[in-house]
């Protein structure tokens, strides 16, 4: 109990603080929010007290009547954005971060990832809370409910809209959708599996509870041993090229691509390799150390640990290099020398894939990197710590994001900390965990339900290496969402996955899948659909990434909304789950849009007839093109190319045109395109469809993408 307190407080502190038709009035302000009609309806005495203090209405980014309050004696705060009363259709989207952040998080959005227009051209109220704030920050021994910045924030915060569209549009049933991806699909699970608030969810890029460090540390340990051989394994896995991505490899890179691969890392997204970084782990990392403090020096002295058996590994990857601070440098100066520091403008809050960087703290004042008196050796240095030796912070030890000549960048530490860090203090880079860390899944094997394990047990099913006293992952997951994910929903859910996700990587979205099945047995398909999302990763930015392997999932997200408020008021059944199949950790689909379902259009391109063609400069090359659309999930609303790799699709296919062959799921069309320069190329077509066959909606379009090789000679 000791053990699982303590763990339980360190991933409450990382994940916690880490997700005008005249119905209104202006002169109504204080009579919003019946204080008696709520106090008749909830039953926490901990939000009995709600307030609004502002209420008025705005133009951007849609004509909507804004509500702004909170709960007397708590830092939770809402935001309501109400639709006029002729557009309003009785139903509500609340949106959750990965960690709690700011109830006007989404305001100043465009296009795309409008949350606010995209609710309120669509009938709907949009919610968004700070999901308890600071206040809900739960510590061991602090005598804060866990649960309050789990769910109870948001379940208050929903309630209340109910009382407040209410006065706003009459009494009515309001239906209400809760969605939030990655740390926010936990928080999203929780609430829909641990109250009755919300008739609906959309969960994306699921994580399971085994998921935490272990998404991290597989990657990060291939991306080790595997950092000079990428491009050979990419030219392999791309089409036309060889399918066998193990070629050239000696015994110990081959071995850390299998274990990737099985552990479900999906082969073609290491095209990202030289900007994926290691994502959320720097701020995991410190968590993991405090919960367990003795794997790191059993790592490298205890046998059956990688550390100890094969120590040549990282002859050239540790450094435990000692000098003296001799500059520190602040956020603004760390910018000017381009360093990668903390809190960088323009990067986004509350979002799937960068809300782990807000939970930092840090500020201006404070240093986020130092400069040393002599430069490290180069290293692949993919983090590690700065152990300070002498002065005032004597003992301490802080996270390292990154390390350039003698700079060191800090990824995270407290103010307390870094404020006794003096110019002159001795310091010691080391990578030592780190390195450590990296194979620390193998030793966290879970005892059934988690097939991409089996790879560390015996015939027997034992485990091959040693273990650790304690599974971390379940803890980190309820550090989240309150509990453990069991599958026990409350209402319809549609759930995303994307098949290119390199942090929740796409078969965990199967694992949910199959606790839900067994909760609701036959009546699964009544209730529950995953859809998994080729081309996709773990952003819910409009632009994920490099435009030539990825899509937004943006709009599959915004269209499993609609679909879910159907098959809730109208009793209208979505489209089927994705048919896949999972085979040694990889999520495999059909080739057809027919057989693989779900509502993602695919493409099948080929460049003179095949996946590869091999040209003379000058020569043309004959594109055709088949787009599948899956049963009742749209038409094609557009096609674009990029012929040379830029990433602008300038070349706009007419899909009015007579040579378009169009019979509504099937389209077919050809191109031709002279290349005037010597290489390889990748020639790409990018598609959407929409439900409606608007193409004019910046929402709801569903994109996929196909490439081919064209080499020229």
């Amino acid at each position: 109990m000791k053990y699982y307190n303590m763990i339980k407080a360190i991933s409450a502190v990382l994940l916690t603080s880490i997700l005008l038709s005249g119905c209104f009035n202006s002169s109504n302000n204080i009579q919003l929010g019946n204080i008696d009609g709520w106090l008749s309806v909830n039953t926490d005495s901990t939000f009995n007290q709600p307030y609004i203090d502002i209420e008025e209405w705005r133009d951007e980014p849609v004509l909507h009547y804004y509500v702004h309050g909170g709960f007397e004696g708590t830092d939770t705060r809402f935001s309501y954005y109400f639709p006029e009363k002729g557009n309003y259709e009785g139903r509500f989207f609340q949106y959750v971060t990965p960690v709690p952040d700011s109830e006007i998080l989404s305001q100043g959005a465009e296009g795309e990832a409008d949350k606010i227009g995209f609710s309120v051209t669509h009938g709907a109220y949009f919610v968004e809370t700070n999901g308890g704030g600071s206040g809900a920050t739960a510590t061991y021994g602090s005598g804060i409910d866990p649960l309050i910045g789990a769910y109870k924030a948001n379940a208050a915060c929903a309630q209340y809209s109910r009382l407040v569209a209410a006065e706003m549009f009459g009494e009515h049933r309001t239906y209400g959708y809760i969605f939030g991806g990655s740390g926010g699909a936990y928080r999203t699970i929780g609430s829909v599996e641990n109250t009755d608030v919300w008739d609906g969810a959309v969960p994306y890029v699921i994580g399971s509870p085994m998921a935490i460090p272990n998404m991290f540390t597989i990657r990060m340990h291939a991306m080790r041993i595997l950092k000079d051989k990428f491009p050979q394994i990419l030219d392999a896995v791309e089409p036309g090229g060889s399918g066998d991505m193990y070629a050239g490899l000696n015994r110990e890179e081959k071995a850390a691509l299998v274990e990737a691969t099985k552990m479900g890392f999906t082969p073609q997204s290491w095209f990202a390799h030289k900007t994926m970084g290691i994502h959320a782990f720097g701020v995991l990392y410190p968590g993991m150390l405090m919960a367990d403090p003795t794997y790191s020096e059993d790592f490298w002295t205890v046998p059956g640990y990688l550390g100890y058996d094969s120590p040549e590994s990282f002859e050239n990857d540790r450094i435990q290099h000692r000098a003296k601070i001799t500059k520190a440098i602040t956020l603004n100066e760390g910018q000017e020398l381009g360093l990668p520091v903390q809190a960088m403008p323009g990067q986004a809050r509350g979002t799937a894939d960068a809300a782990w960087q807000r939970m930092n703290g840090m500020t201006e004042e404070l240093p986020v990197a130092f400069q040393l008196e002599s430069k490290m050796p180069e290293i692949q240095f993919l983090g590690g710590d700065l152990i300070v030796k002498t002065g005032d912070a004597a003992g301490q030890t802080i996270a390292l994001r990154t390390i350039k000549d003698d700079i060191v960048v800090l990824s995270d530490a407290s103010s307390a900390v870094l404020s006794k860090l003096k110019v002159g203090d001795l310091v010691q880079v080391d990578n030592s965990n780190f390195l450590a860390a990296q194979t620390y899944h193998r030793h966290q094997v879970p005892t059934e339900g988690y097939p991409t394990w089996d790879q560390f047990r015996d015939a027997d099913g034992n485990a091959i290496y040693p273990q650790r006293p304690m599974i971390l992952g379940p803890i980190f997951a309820m550090g989240a969402s309150g509990v453990v994910p069991s599958g026990n929903i409350k209402g319809k859910v549609i759930a995303i996955e994307n098949l290119w996700d390199t942090e929740a990587l796409p078969w965990q979205g199967d694992w949910y899948r199959q606790e839900v099945r067994k909760n609701l047995g036959d009546s699964t398909n009544d209730n529950f659909r995953l859809w998994y999302t080729d081309h996709a990763n773990h952003a819910d930015f409009p632009y994920p990434g490099d435009p030539n392997y990825l899509v937004s999932y943006l709009g599959v997200l915004q269209q499993a909304l609609l679909d879910l408020s159907a098959w809730v008021e109208k009793g209208i059944a979505p489209p089927a789950t994705t048919n896949y199949e999972i085979k040694d950790g990889q999520v495999i689909v059909p080739n057809s849009a027919e057989e693989r379902k779900g509502i993602q259009p695919v493409v099948h391109l080929k460049a003179n007839g095949s996946d590869r063609t091999d040209i003379k400069v000058g020569e043309a090359v004959t594109f055709t093109v088949v787009v599948e659309i899956p049963e009742n999930a749209g038409t094609l609303v557009s096609a674009a190319w990029d012929f040379d790799g830029s990433g602008n699709f300038s070349n706009v296919v007419d899909l009015s045109d007579t040579n378009v062959k169009n019979n509504g799921s099937n389209i077919e069309f050809t191109a031709q395109h002279t290349f005037n320069e010597p290489g390889t190329h990748f020639p790409v077509l990018h598609v959407a469809s929409q439900r409606e066959g608007d193409a004019e909606t910046p929402y709801t379009l569903i994109p996929n993408l196909g490439r081919v090789r064209v080499v020229v000679e």
